[in-house]
């Protein structure tokens, strides 16, 4: 459904998209993900036809939207777009917001429809200063369903909502969306989000998509140390190849191929480390911070530091000593992550 190739944008010396390259399947949700600053915005307004790329292409649905000598207007893209801060006109009604754009035979009929799928009936007829903000985003949501678009876009739609909200209008947004098949390209900084709702996780640094994949596969298959670092917390060790094993201070473990004696790192997830209280331990906690449905433990192993996520039902002191044990199956190696 959507074919983005070799994308480059430019803003006078600074260079937004260097490169960008992704695809997305129909009534695929994926993801953009990255730190501010790495691009995602700009590649979001070039595929909405904000704006125009200095090279490369855009395709959405089989359709050269973008490229050398073509430029397709938004209104010509077969898109809907959900902004960051919404963007209603405040001195229209929401009927008139959502039916903003769409020709005049049909428009009433249509606009209820939408109204009606989001859960807003009964509200065409206020203002949007009238409405929470969570029925201010199903409004904007509604404006970008109403003229039946292949895509949906999504700009950082969650970023000015408080946490508790949060969670509640993901659920209802990704709710409204699954059922209709649509396409939907998030953008976010925000890992839990993009793990939470996307099929697949684009992964943005530096105006380039350094990696594709399913969540699971991005957290526990990180393509080099950036990556394993940004998408989630990550303990990182120092190891050796030898002897047909990677050894770390946690251990030793099947090494990915590579040569002997080859200095490698390896990635340990923090909730990969089980504790276990040991008076004669050659590990000490060395700090401990309580977070409700879990506790992140620090420990300290022949002078290095490592971080443990344990169950909050799971108590131990500052000071203590324990043994360390790397819990199967996620603990192996990572590749590249020299």
């Amino acid at each position: 459904m959507i074919r983005v190739d070799g994308l480059v944008r430019r803003f006078g010396d600074v260079g937004a998209l260097d490169g960008a390259s992704l695809t997305v399947e129909g009534g695929e949700v994926v993801a953009v993900l990255g730190p501010s600053g790495c691009g995602k915005t700009t590649l979001l307004r070039a595929l909405a036809g904000f704006e125009q790329p200095d090279e490369g292409t855009i395709e959405i649905g089989g359709r050269l939207v973008a490229g050398p000598g073509v430029h397709v207007a938004p209104e010509h893209r077969l898109l809907g777009m959900v902004f960051q801060d919404y963007a209603l006109f405040p001195h229209l009604t929401v009927a008139r917001n959502v039916g903003f754009g769409l020709s005049r035979r049909g428009r009433q009929d249509r606009v209820a429809q939408v109204l009606g799928l989001v859960d807003l009936d009964g509200v065409a007829d206020r203002y949007p200063h009238q409405l929470s903000g969570g029925q201010q985003q199903r409004v904007a949501l509604a404006r970008a369903l109403a003229p039946s678009p292949d895509v949906v876009l999504l700009d950082e739609p969650w970023s000015n909502v408080d946490p508790i909200l949060r969670e509640e209008l993901r659920a209802e947004v990704t709710g409204i969306l699954r059922p209709l098949g649509v396409t939907v390209l998030l953008v976010t900084h925000d890992r839990d989000e993009a793990f939470t709702l996307a099929d697949r996780i684009a992964l943005m640094r530096n105006g380039r998509i350094v990696q594709v994949g399913s969540p699971e596969q991005v957290y526990h298959r990180p393509q080099d140390r950036w990556t394993a670092e940004f998408v989630g917390p990550a303990n990182v060790l120092g190891g050796r190849v030898a002897a047909g094993r990677v050894h770390t201070v946690l251990g030793s473990f099947p090494p990915l191929p590579s040569g002997e004696d080859t200095a490698v790192a390896a990635l340990v997830r923090p909730e990969r480390l089980e504790l276990a209280a040991d008076p004669e331990g050659d590990a000490e906690v060395v700090g401990r911070e309580f977070r409700g449905h879990d506790v992140v433990y620090r420990v300290l192993l022949d002078g290095v530091q490592l971080v443990s996520q344990r169950p909050s039902n799971e108590s131990l002191s500052v000071g203590a000593r324990v043994r360390v044990r790397v819990l199967d199956s996620a603990e192996t190696p990572s590749p590249d992550l020299t």
